[in-house]
């Protein structure tokens, strides 16, 4: 496969500056703050605007479909400033992992709802799954679905799930919607409440057929894993800014504290891990987006990402609280976010321990 270029064009350029302005504006750290009230804020109306205005929820949907026909390259710029401002909307449970397991099964009613942000969707396998991973914990006995799948990104949210169901003739994705009677959706205390989890449980509920859902839910799988390391790009980015930043200000004994060599390797080594965490991420997307790549080499270039980019992203955002001493512990300082949003990501689409493994095998590594 020939590596793209993997500097942002133009027209990535803009999509980010858009992205980034409307976080900035709508929704700022003390903002997403509130999402660990008792009560947290409604943020859908930043979602709308996304979807709608900016048209990000179509990103990966064809202009036939009513979408933008863009790929995952643009769809990696949106998940960093995701990363970047940790930003509780729910782009990778509805525009990616829905969308293209819908998109995978051939659905042409719901897809073009989505990519117009009138609905959203959610995949129902746990945020924990990896690609290859047996999920149908979902029967449709008795003319319903029965079931209960465990921390779904989104399902609090979403109008529709998109179930996968273990049918007589195997594996078959189902959309139901979150009101229908015999579907309970309970929010789940989680690390990182800025993606919110929650437990879907079917008793009969009535659904619709699609397709075939092995190869729709790991495609859907396989892409969210490559955009999710562009989102842990974005949240060591942040890290790794403010940090900066907040060393050249502060001082201590009269210096800065960044003009103090300890604190200077640190941050040298940080700005390399992040760099490298910049060419697999953008790496990864451009595989995915790319025509003339092998599903081989987007898995192999997803692996890598993900067993990379999810441990510097813990990295960046354990050395920011660190090299922010006193106020990086406070409630009220948004690294707490970051490192709640990174720790998450980490377990998220398979640990980078299983990563390596798969990517072992892609590469014909024998186990030692």
């Amino acid at each position: 496969m020939t590596v793209g270029d993997l500097l942002y064009s133009d027209t990535e350029e803009a999509l980010r500056d858009s992205v980034r302005h409307l976080f900035a504006d709508r929704c700022p750290p003390e903002a997403v703050l509130r999402a660990y009230d008792p009560v947290p804020p409604d943020f859908s109306g930043v979602w709308r605007t996304l979807a709608a205005e900016l048209g990000v929820a179509g990103l990966l949907v064809p202009e036939s479909f009513g979408g933008a026909g863009a790929g995952a390259r643009e769809a990696a710029v949106v998940m960093e400033e995701v990363g970047r401002a940790v930003a509780p909307v729910p782009f990778l449970s509805s525009a990616v992992l829905a969308t293209v397991a819908l998109l995978a099964a051939g659905d042409t009613e719901t897809v073009p709802a989505l990519a117009q942000g009138e609905l959203t969707a959610a995949l129902v396998v746990p945020l924990s799954a990896a690609p290859g991973d047996p999920v149908a914990g979902v029967s449709a006995a008795g003319g319903g679905l029965s079931g209960e799948v465990s921390s779904v990104a989104g399902a609090g949210e979403a109008d529709v799930l998109v179930v996968p169901v273990a049918g007589p003739d195997g594996a078959e994705l189902h959309s139901v919607s979150r009101t229908a009677a015999g579907v309970d959706v309970s929010p789940v205390l989680a690390l990182d409440m800025t993606r919110p989890l929650a437990n879907v449980r079917f008793s009969g509920a009535a659904s619709t057929r699609l397709g075939p859902a092995d190869n729709a839910v790991a495609e859907a799988l396989q892409t969210g894993a490559a955009l999710l390391a562009s989102e842990q790009l974005g949240v060591a980015q942040w890290c790794f800014d403010t940090t900066l930043a907040y060393v050249k200000q502060r001082k201590q004994f009269g210096r800065a504290i960044g003009s103090y060599q300890s604190i200077k390797h640190r941050l040298a080594d940080l700005w390399f891990e992040v760099g490298a965490a910049t060419a697999v991420a953008r790496h990864a997307a451009d595989a995915c987006a790319r025509s003339d790549a092998t599903p081989k080499d987007a898995a192999t270039a997803t692996a890598v990402a993900q067993a990379y980019c999810s441990d510097i992203a813990v990295h960046a955002a354990e050395e920011c609280v660190q090299m922010h001493g006193g106020i990086g512990m406070t409630w009220e300082y948004p690294a707490h976010l970051y490192l709640k949003r990174a720790k998450s990501d980490q377990l998220a689409f398979g640990t980078a321990y299983r990563q390596r493994a798969r990517l072992s095998r892609l590469v014909d590594l024998p186990p030692s």
